[in-house]
């Protein structure tokens, strides 16, 4: 299945560690985040991508066409360096397609843009690069395929550390509770289509705020509830915490270098909730 992924975002919440760098390529250890995300997919043996690209696009595009297998393979260096041997490869099988989809573009002008490149394709999968997670992605896409539905993604419990307040319209607060406690899931991206997801996207329109109200309308929408690892890169501290736990060894993202769970912690279909963040509500890259 071909994976279409969203790089067009211009990271502002992230511009305290360098204005100059698309959100995507902002680095986790060797490699920046898109990599991560990329690599994930391509473990489960997805490994045709659609890159669907906004600021920056040419910080990725010349990334990979000077992309150094050095960096994160084990290699033989022979011959005073004249001789170079890789060990294993990270991108040798990938089929990348850079799609320019415009500065300010919706996510869902970004996948109409690209809608062409899906040609001959029944189902495919969608993502944003700002999201990591050690969910078993075949449990998810039979969970997908098993209730015939046109659209599913990811339904996790948000991260965030705030306090989800309930008042009345005079100010008098009834309830306050951490965000963990309240049940709340959000919409976490790891998206799987059929194709007749352009069949609800009009032009100029967003995907979460137009197309996703007309697949709830006709019960053709899935969440995939998931309790195991998930997390998203929004901040610099959020950056800061991608790294410290890079750093310790401690990567449950990284599924690739391990044996990936046989099953899911949960599945069912869940209570829908869109929003999780400003970015997801709005549907902005």
């Amino acid at each position: 299945m071909k994976v279409v992924l969203f790089c067009g975002g211009l990271g502002m919440r992230l511009r305290d560690y360098d204005q100059n760098i698309p959100k995507p390529m902002v680095p986790i250890g060797y490699r920046p985040i898109l990599w991560h995300v990329m690599k994930y997919y391509a473990h489960f043996g997805h490994q045709d991508f659609i890159l669907c690209l906004g600021y920056r696009a040419d910080a990725i595009k010349n990334y990979f066409r000077n992309y150094d297998e050095c960096v994160s393979n084990d290699f033989v260096l022979s011959e005073g360096g004249r001789r170079l041997e890789l060990l294993q490869s990270d991108v040798g099988d990938w089929r990348i397609t850079f799609v320019d989809t415009g500065i300010n573009s919706t996510i869902g002008q970004r996948l109409s843009a690209v809608e062409s490149h899906l040609a001959g394709e029944s189902e495919f999968f969608a993502n944003y690069t700002d999201g990591l997670t050690d969910l078993p992605l075949p449990a998810e896409l039979e969970h997908f395929r098993r209730h015939g539905r046109i659209a599913s993604f990811l339904c996790v419990k948000p991260h965030l550390s705030y306090h989800f307040v309930v008042s009345r319209p005079g100010g008098e607060v009834t309830s306050i509770r951490e965000t963990a406690q309240t049940g709340l899931r959000i919409n976490g991206g790891y998206l799987i289509f059929k194709t007749e997801i352009f069949d609800y996207l009009r032009h100029g329109e967003d995907l979460v705020a137009d197309a996703f109200q007309r697949l709830l309308a006709e019960n053709q929408l899935l969440a995939y509830r998931y309790d195991g690892f998930w997390t998203s890169m929004d901040t610099f501290k959020d950056k800061q915490r991608l790294d410290d736990m890079y750093a310790r060894g401690d990567a449950p993202w990284e599924v690739w270098k391990r044996a990936a769970p046989t099953a899911p912690p949960s599945g069912e279909r869940a209570p829908l909730s869109l929003g999780g963040s400003r970015r997801r509500a709005l549907g902005t890259p």
